[in-house]
């Protein structure tokens, strides 16, 4: 069997195993929508279940023509033919080999975002509009994009230029080198995103109220982590959903709470949800992701140096000869290679959510976590009952049933 043939088989057979997932989820949602589990009886109405669970399986299905989707541009563009394509079109028009690499990244960065743009607009103005979630303006809407088109130019353009430039310029070590550019890349973006980037999208105020600030900062300071500021943010402007996070990085860290959160929650609850944010920074989970991730791009490189220096190779596979083909062969064809280890990764995201958890315990009462946590779970139509199997593959959290299990153990400890 030939190498394009073996794509095919991958992207066809992960594709065929995401689907099942998603109308195995579907299924299980929809059987248990009139079941409200009876550790949430008491606060989640039948309603507000069913409602969930309607919310639920509108996400699911559009995920399953999403799926399909992305697998037909995954094969449009490898095995179809697709980049020879377009590399032909702009090797017709320009003889510089790097403004042509770049070209062609904007080319089918370009055909994806056309390709998927009906399915933002439904995502958008369909199913989060009609269960009351949307907010966002069809003016605002096209400021987003535009802004993102923007980034992407201005950030990942010189980016990817570098990358090209590195392929064609440093001989048989150049993937070591885009690794190690790569790494200070996101190492700049973690630190300037809160004071130069977040800020081109959302309003940032500093946490008004001060009796909340005292709790705030009187928590931080007994779990000894420390923060260039508190802020709010007008999540509302664009969603209902509400949540809260950390940004940034080194002296630029900031802690986050969207204007929909503080809204919603008692001080006691936003304090029990701050302390399992910061049971993530005091396990050093973010530091393990981060390296993770650096460790995982190592080796990706690796196998993308070890093809684009062997022309025999490539030739064999038939993956088209330019560098920036070479790239975008691979950033289509990595995801479906990658995902058996999908289950590992997201074990170990629900692994460290049980350790913040613990650790919030620790410093806040767990019960006003518990009673945030269903909170959010209702705010944000959030299934209590996920099917398993597709929990057991995608989730990063734990399901509702067992976090909140957890929690009532360490309450009654």
């Amino acid at each position: 069997m030939s190498f394009a043939s073996s794509l095919v088989a991958l992207i066809i057979a992960v594709t065929g195993i995401r689907l099942f997932l998603s109308i195995r989820q579907i299924r299980h949602v929809q059987a248990l929508r009139s079941e409200v589990p009876a550790r949430f009886a008491e606060r989640i109405t039948p309603e507000a279940h069913a409602r969930a669970a309607s919310y639920t399986v509108a996400k699911a299905r559009l995920n399953l023509v999403t799926l399909v989707l992305e697998a037909a541009l995954a094969l449009f563009f490898t095995v179809g033919g697709g980049l020879q394509i377009v590399s032909q079109q702009i090797d017709s028009l320009v003889d510089a080999p790097l403004l042509r690499g770049l070209l062609l990244f904007a080319g089918v960065s370009l055909i994806g975002t056309c390709a998927e743009l009906p399915l933002a607009l439904y995502r958008t103005f369909g199913v989060e509009a009609r269960f009351g979630f949307n907010r966002i303006t069809p003016t605002l809407f096209v400021q987003d994009r535009l802004r993102d088109t923007a980034l992407a130019v201005l950030v990942g353009g010189p980016l990817i230029a570098g990358v090209l430039w590195m392929m064609g310029a440093l001989g048989a070590m150049w993937w070591v080198w885009t690794w190690l550019a790569w790494m200070v890349f996101n190492i700049v973006v973690l630190a300037i995103y809160p004071n130069w980037i977040a800020p081109l999208f959302n309003k940032f105020t500093p946490l008004g109220d001060e009796h909340l600030r005292t709790r705030i900062e009187t928590l931080m300071r007994q779990c000894g982590f420390s923060a260039s500021g508190l802020f709010v943010m007008d999540g509302s402007r664009r969603s209902a959903h509400g949540n809260a996070y950390f940004t940034g990085f080194g002296q630029s860290k900031r802690v986050v709470f969207f204007d929909t959160l503080l809204e919603r929650l008692a001080g006691e609850e936003i304090e029990a949800v701050l302390a399992h944010e910061l049971g993530h920074f005091a396990r050093r989970h973010v530091l393990k992701r981060i390296a993770l991730m650096f460790a995982s791009s190592l080796l990706v490189l690796a196998a993308l140096g070890a093809v684009g220096n062997d022309p025999a190779l490539r030739l064999a596979l038939g993956i088209p000869a330019s560098t920036a083909a070479l790239l975008l062969y691979f950033s289509f064809s990595v995801p479906y290679l990658l995902f058996p280890l999908q289950p590992l990764m997201s074990a170990w995201s629900r692994q460290h959510e049980f350790e913040a958890d613990a650790y919030a315990a620790q410093y806040a009462n767990p019960s006003f976590l518990v009673s945030a946590l269903v909170k959010l779970y209702e705010d944000n139509a959030s299934t209590l009952t996920p099917d398993p199997w597709h929990s057991a593959i995608y989730d990063s959290h734990p399901p509702a049933l067992v976090r909140i299990g957890r929690l009532d153990r360490l309450i009654h400890a």
